[in-house]
């Protein structure tokens, strides 16, 4: 793979426009190299007799050692009038540190060519750099606001083990021990050849004489070399609990008479427990949303924020502290890798430079760029260091293994056992399909008299699932064409790091699913019932029900087996759905709301299931569900619920972010709920009145609808767009595919008047007809999928956000800090 395409898949796609714009300069290249064959043409190496011989064959051997310098460039590099060009570290009018690059060869021919060249690269040079240096102040800001975290945990620690645990008091525990230092320190030096037996060190004569090191000569004397020891350990025993005390007394007693160094252990500070103090100035975070919380915030009911040292909170703090320290470890490794892409770019550019105009300027270019903050910089590395030692010895009991597989999960693997299965199931969902035609045509089953009995009872149940498969089939193609264009999703929606599913882990468990239901379907493909008992196998009218219970197990199955994190991030979402508005509306929340509300047909299958199998007459396929007043009461609410439940998500969004936009929206969710439900009633009524009333509701749902999806969910028809009727920014190069796109979802949105049209087509039955719709808006919303994202993508890029933020379990008090 060559560099350039490397170069783009290795970044960040939030940060693409921070990185150095590598093609852009490669087309100037381009237009030097263009110019140079144009004046100087390659010269030839033919002879006279029209044979083209390699020359280089028949010269001299120059020998393996021999210093290889660029054509026509002098050895001497460092010889100022054969340098092409002078690089130099200027402060810039923003404050800020940048290169400026002078091309010394401007009277060359072509050598405007090259100008331009140089204060593009230093530009491309200038951004990077201002970039990267921003982005290492935030990091370094979040390293401090981590130290103090970790104090405060710590801290914490010692409570919950030790509740009556206190500070030990410096100063008595020094007055205690200094009798035992003095005393050791005499010891010592009474063993030790060349000291005074007789010279008592006192605390107060080690201090002094550490004080006036400075002031003595550079080869202190042995006396004072020990007194410089003793003193080291009693500063090593002020910053140790007493635990400590007692271990290195211990040590220190073993030493003692051996003539060894006086001096505390090694990893002594490390140690160090941080001082409880601080657990006076950090209260508790309420980071946890719930139901409770959102009511009480309504209510203006102040949350508790006292620290309760309990192993209970001890865990939640710990797991909140460990989500913070693998986001932030991921944004050190993303900066460093940053640096790393960006210094290779110009490296790279520079040798196609060289090679491209004679030229040996790379070498002095990339000397300085290696010395400025990009490349000399070492906060990041060190901080790295840092994270990975504190997350081992704090978070994995100094497991190494344990602790980087937590802190630095792995990609997932592409397996092959996926991609066999997938091609096994597969297959076997189109030799069911063909098997189950070519039996309803064999058997003339549509031609039979308990073939309407079929499609008013069984067929409704069976469409639910082509509503589900159809729609992870939908979804499969949004993650192949998101990941083909670079589109985050792994991050916009929230996944955990590496749990995010692949196209091809989406296909297997839909055509895992569709084998499942289409066997259920052929096993009861039954349109006569017993003429003895006049009813149908009891056994296989049950199989819809047991499929529909298979899938539901699967789901909150709390095994680790069909991708368990997926299974429970729906779980969650779908629970903050109906929750609403009690929860914080992140993106996946709303995201899997608008899902349902293309699924309407879909929730009303389920009604029909609670209905048709509760009262017991599935054996005679009889329903006398549309005749019920409770199911048709609920007919209404099961239609509108995804719909309300957007509605109150755009309400708390309204609230918390004071984004007008969000009410309007909320307006459009609500002639939504009214177009449905007049449409509901018109279908059961046939009246007039229902008739003109669903009409009206239904234009304006479906006019606001389309043009939200268009103008703002999408981001296009922006009118002065240097992209036409588009936007910007466009991840697809075809305009034709938006353009495409837009029509389809108007054509598809009048789709979804069909119930108002009362569109009928002779050959099809009404369920039949009422499937098609209903799969079409699942289609139009497959589409729309794709460009809410890349649109939500986008706006991210404009922004540089490429990590989401985790809450911190402990609020430090600054203020009190400095008046402390």
């Amino acid at each position: 793979m060559k560099f350039g395409k490397e170069f783009i898949s290795q970044m960040v796609p939030e940060w693409q426009g921070a990185y150095m714009d590598y093609a852009y300069l490669k087309t100037l290249l381009k237009e030097i190299h263009l110019f140079k064959f144009k004046t100087k043409p390659p010269q030839s190496t033919t002879n006279a007799q029209g044979l083209t011989r390699r020359l280089t064959l028949y010269r001299a051997f120059s020998g393996l050692t021999q210093r290889i310098t660029s054509p026509g460039i002098s050895s001497n590099t460092n010889d100022i009038e054969s340098q092409p060009i002078l690089v130099n570290s200027v402060k810039k009018s923003d404050g800020e540190f940048g290169l400026e690059t002078m091309f010394l060869m401007t009277g060359d021919e072509g050598g405007e060519y090259e100008l331009v060249y140089f204060r593009r690269l230093d530009d491309e040079f200038n951004k990077v750099i201002k970039f990267y240096r921003g982005k290492v102040d935030e990091v370094m800001k979040e390293a401090a606001v981590l130290n103090k975290q970790m104090d405060a945990l710590i801290a914490f620690r010692i409570k919950v083990d030790d509740p009556h645990y206190e500070w030990p008091d410096s100063a008595r525990e020094m007055t205690r021990l200094a009798s035992d230092v003095a005393a050791s320190t005499a010891s010592l030096a009474a063993s030790t050849p060349g000291m005074k037996a007789s010279r008592r060190v006192t605390v107060m004569d080690m201090i002094e004489e550490d004080r006036s090191l400075e002031a003595q000569s550079d080869e202190p004397s042995a006396d004072q070399e020990k007194g410089k020891q003793g003193n080291k350990f009693v500063q090593g025993l002020k910053a140790m609990n007493s635990k400590d005390y007692d271990d290195q007394k211990e040590v220190f007693n073993e030493n003692r008479g051996t003539g060894q160094e006086l001096k505390p252990m090694s990893n002594m500070r490390t140690k160090r427990p941080a001082p409880l103090e601080i657990l006076n100035r950090v209260t508790i975070n309420n980071t946890l949303e719930t139901p409770r919380s959102s009511i009480r915030g309504i209510l203006n009911v102040p949350n508790q924020t006292e620290l309760k040292f309990s192993k209970e909170n001890l865990s939640k703090v710990e797991d909140q502290l460990k989500s913070a320290f693998v986001e932030f470890d991921h944004k050190l490794r993303l900066l460093k890798s940053y640096s790393f892409l960006n210094i290779m770019a110009f490296s790279k550019i520079m040798k196609k430079y060289d090679k491209i105009t004679s030229r040996y300027a790379s070498k002095s270019y990339m000397k300085m760029v290696e010395s400025s903050y990009l490349g000399s910089s070492e906060e990041v590395t060190k901080v790295m260091d840092r994270v990975e030692a504190t997350f081992i010895k704090h978070f994995s009991n100094s497991n190494r293994k344990k602790g980087l597989s937590i802190l630095r999960p792995k990609a997932k693997r592409e397996r092959h056992r996926v991609t066999f299965s997938l091609g096994f199931f597969a297959g076997c969902t189109i030799t069911l399909i063909f098997a189950l035609v070519l039996l309803i045509h064999a058997r003339h089953i549509m031609n039979k008299e308990g073939q309407r009995k079929y499609m008013v009872t069984m067929f409704p149940l069976y469409s639910l699932f082509a509503f589900i498969v159809l729609h992870m089939l939908m979804y499969a193609a949004n993650v192949y064409f998101w990941r083909r264009y670079r589109v985050n999703y792994p991050f916009i929606f929230g996944f955990k790091e590496g749990s995010a599913l692949g196209y091809r882990e989406v296909l297997l468990v839909a055509f895992g699913f569709a084998v499942l239901a289409l066997a259920s379907i052929l096993a009861n493909l039954d349109m006569e019932m017993d003429p003895k008992t006049g009813d149908y196998k009891r056994f296989t009218e049950l199989l819809p029900l047991g499929v529909v219970l298979i899938a539901f197990f699967v789901i909150i199955c709390p095994f680790n087996i069909i991708y368990r994190s997926s299974r429970f991030f729906i779980l969650t979402c779908v629970f903050h759905c109906i929750c609403a508005p009690l929860y914080k509306v992140a993106l996946a929340d709303f995201f899997l709301a608008d899902q349902l509300t293309s699924q309407v047909q879909a929730l009303r299958s389920l009604e029909f299931y609670i209905c048709y199998y509760g009262s017991g007459d599935y054996a005679h396929r009889d329903s006398s569900c549309s005749s019920s007043e409770i199911y048709n009461i609920f007919h209404y609410i099961v239609a509108i619920i995804p719909y309300w439940s957007r509605l109150l998500q755009c309400l708390r969004r309204l609230v918390e972010e004071k984004d007008g936009m969000q009410g309007l929206n909320g307006l459009k969710y609500f002639a939504t709920i009214v177009a449905v439900t007049t449409r509901t009633a018109y279908s059961r009524s046939h009246s007039d009145e229902w008739y003109k009333i669903a009409w009206v509701a239904s234009g304006v749902a479906a006019a606001s609808g389309t043009y939200w999806d268009l103008v703002l969910d999408w981001g296009l028809l922006q009118r002065n767009s240097k992209n036409r009727w588009l936007r910007d920014k466009l991840l697809i190069p075809r305009h034709s595919v938006y353009f495409g796109a837009m029509v389809l979802n108007v054509l598809l949105r009048l789709a979804w008047l069909q119930t108002v049209l009362d569109f009928r087509v002779s050959f099809l039955h009404k369920e039949t007809l009422i499937t098609i719709v209903a799969s079409l808006e699942i289609i139009r919303r497959g589409i729309w999928n794709f460009f809410r994202l890349e649109n939500e993508h986008l706006n991210n890029v404009g922004k540089y956000r490429a990590f989401k933020s985790v809450p911190l379990p402990f609020h430090y008090d600054e203020d009190e800090d400095k008046q402390g």
